[in-house]
């Protein structure tokens, strides 16, 4: 009996010093999953506030007078001065890079997290709610601004097909001019264009980056006379896009995140000088499509290239016989 009495008294409490601990599991668990679901709200409600400061500073853009220019003159050239010559030291596409990384960490985080819907869910509003936050600051409250025409003084008027068809064949008479300034012999931008086939070399690194610094010089060289289209910008980038369909609509674009002008460099030869003067008119504050369009004209025939020059009045004259068949 008393050997009986010692083994029971051993075994006893081991019985239930395991069986507590299996009790207190779940009570161990329940802080943690507590932890878990405070994190999430507070990404929900960081979001929230984000989203809520991005709608208010669109609302003001739209029906405060006066608040959208103020801002795109004032504070949106600090954003363009910093975060935007920051991104310009390097030689290739941050946005692009960016763009690519984020989706490989969104695709990796949803697989690690598959079990946790409220964790992934709460993330995904809040970099939405930043991503929405950083383009309206970079980017959407400039589309409010006053257009360039205005403050440039220059009126926009009715015209005649009689004066669309004269104004078609004086740029045709400057692109001809301009093509005859044109010989790339034996020099790096041989072959760019006219010209251009399939079998066409694509151009080089060396070549865009001296397209790169000629576009930028046309722009300053056009703000001697428009001061807010020009100045100091930085490079405007050639992009290595995927091969896919949305590639042909994205042939150039401006990235609100990181503030670079970016470009396709597989598009057509003649079209890079002009495109590099149009995306280095949104680092200006100009985002509707037309005005840096006339902006990017504007600096493409006042260039000292010929290759700008031709370029820009064959991109003119591209959007001027568009005119009659869009309505006038």
């Amino acid at each position: 009996m008393k050997f009986f009495h010692n083994v029971t008294a051993k075994i006893a409490p081991a019985f239930f010093s395991k069986a507590a601990s299996k009790s207190t599991f779940p009570q161990n668990k329940a802080p943690e999953r507590t932890e878990k679901k405070i994190r999430s709200f507070r990404f929900f409600a960081a979001g929230l506030v984000l989203a809520a400061v991005s709608g208010l500073l669109g609302l003001c853009a739209r029906t405060v007078p006066g608040f959208a220019q103020f801002y795109s003159v004032t504070v949106y050239p600090l954003l363009a001065g910093t975060l935007g010559r920051l991104c310009s030291l390097f030689p290739f596409s941050l946005s692009e890079i960016g763009l690519y990384s984020l989706s490989l960490f969104c695709i990796c985080y949803m697989i690690l997290h598959i079990r946790q819907p409220v964790v992934v869910f709460s993330r995904a509003f809040f970099l939405c709610c930043v991503l929405l936050f950083v383009f309206t600051i970079n980017c959407g409250i400039n589309y409010y601004r006053n257009p360039f025409s205005y403050e440039a003084g220059i009126a926009a008027e009715k015209t005649s097909t009689e004066e669309l068809l004269a104004l078609c064949r004086y740029l045709t008479n400057q692109i001809n001019s301009s093509l005859t300034e044109i010989d790339h012999s034996g020099e790096i931008l041989d072959g760019l264009y006219p010209g251009q086939t399939e079998a066409t070399p694509a151009p080089s690194a060396r070549e865009l980056s001296k397209l790169g610094r000629d576009g930028r010089a046309a722009m300053v060289r056009l703000g001697q006379s428009y001061p807010r289209a020009g100045g100091l910008l930085s490079l405007s980038k050639a992009s290595h896009q995927l091969q896919t369909a949305v590639r042909a609509a994205a042939l150039r674009h401006l990235s609100p995140f990181t503030i670079e002008a970016n470009y396709n460099r597989e598009m057509p030869y003649y079209n890079i000088p002009h495109t590099i003067c149009h995306e280095l008119s949104h680092l200006k504050g100009f985002m509707r499509k037309m005005k840096p369009n006339f902006i990017g004209y504007l600096a493409c025939i006042g260039s000292d290239s010929p290759d700008f020059r031709y370029s820009g009045y064959l991109t003119g004259w591209v959007y001027a016989g568009n005119c009659p068949g869009q309505g006038g």
